[in-house]
């Protein structure tokens, strides 16, 4: 199977995202962990080090919200690793905490509890639409508690990320990536924790990015239905990997599984999957 590295939100804990692990190891060899350090280029040297403790040449490097800033830093400074990169519900070039945001972050050991209990809150639309049916709403809430409980977050780390956003300059990032690229976004009225239009950005600024959109989802698609988001980052891989394979007898260019070279590709619209179930989506 094709490696992919898998890099959590903002949350800092691969935890909260058990059954989006299930659905991509459906389809890949899937390396995760949890964030430590401070720096974006910290956290972009965890997946150096998860690639090299495993004897991975390359991967598709795919990131979650805040974990989508820690790909598209590795995939500027370290090309020759990258096969592909994904980009889910990413925060936008020129995204900024909202006031009341500011307070939490500036001191998080007092107000992050209340950014905590307001989360269902803002995501109540969205897993109304993601997940229609009553009872899987009430199994993905009671899971995300059970998470929170064995896996709680670091509040003052969730806060130090949030202010490391604001500095980031993701558009000399985006200049220098060169591997085929993918950005996943909601839909725009279901997404109230970062703007999906500003997320989207990232397709014009990336030469050659495609687009996919997972409908009935805003910012947690990738966890609520983990399903239709394996199938669009598999698909989105395969053709990749068929646009660069070398005509039939020519040997010149042998390379390992999950290595294709990188290709620059033509700017495409937003691919949307459809249908009431998980199933799965197309990207061209």
């Amino acid at each position: 199977m094709m490696p992919l590295v898998l890099i959590p939100g903002i949350q800092g804990r691969w935890e909260y995202m058990r059954q989006t692990v299930g659905a991509l190891s459906a389809h890949f060899q899937v390396v995760t962990f949890s964030l430590r350090g401070d720096t974006i280029d910290d956290y972009a040297g965890q997946v150096l080090r998860a690639l090299d403790d495993r004897q991975i040449d390359r991967a598709v490097i795919c990131g979650v919200s805040f974990g989508g800033l820690v790909a598209l830093r590795f995939a500027a400074t370290s090309p020759d690793r990258t096969t592909a990169l994904v980009m889910a519900s990413t925060p936008g070039p020129g995204w900024h905490l909202r006031p009341r945001h500011q307070l939490y972050a500036r001191w998080p050991w007092i107000f992050g509890p209340l950014f905590l209990v307001e989360t269902p809150w803002r995501l109540r639309a969205e897993l109304s639409m993601a997940l229609p049916d009553s009872r899987a709403r009430w199994a993905f809430k009671l899971g995300a508690l059970r998470t929170l409980t064995t896996a709680p977050p670091s509040l003052r780390a969730m806060a130090a990320r949030a202010r490391l956003i604001e500095r980031l300059n993701v558009r000399a990032d985006c200049d220098r990536v060169t591997a085929p690229t993918l950005v996943v976004t909601g839909e725009p009225q279901l997404d109230h924790v970062v703007s999906a239009d500003g997320s989207s950005e990232y397709a014009t600024l990336i030469r050659g990015a495609r687009r996919a959109i997972l409908e009935r989802t805003g910012h947690v698609g990738t966890m609520a239905r983990p399903d239709v988001f394996a199938d669009v980052v598999h698909q989105f891989t395969v053709a990749a990997d068929a646009s660069v394979q070398p005509p039939a007898g020519n040997d010149r260019d042998q390379r390992r599984p999950g290595s294709p070279k990188r290709q620059r590709r033509e700017d495409g619209g937003p691919e949307r999957t459809r249908g009431s179930a998980p199933t799965p989506g197309r990207v061209a």
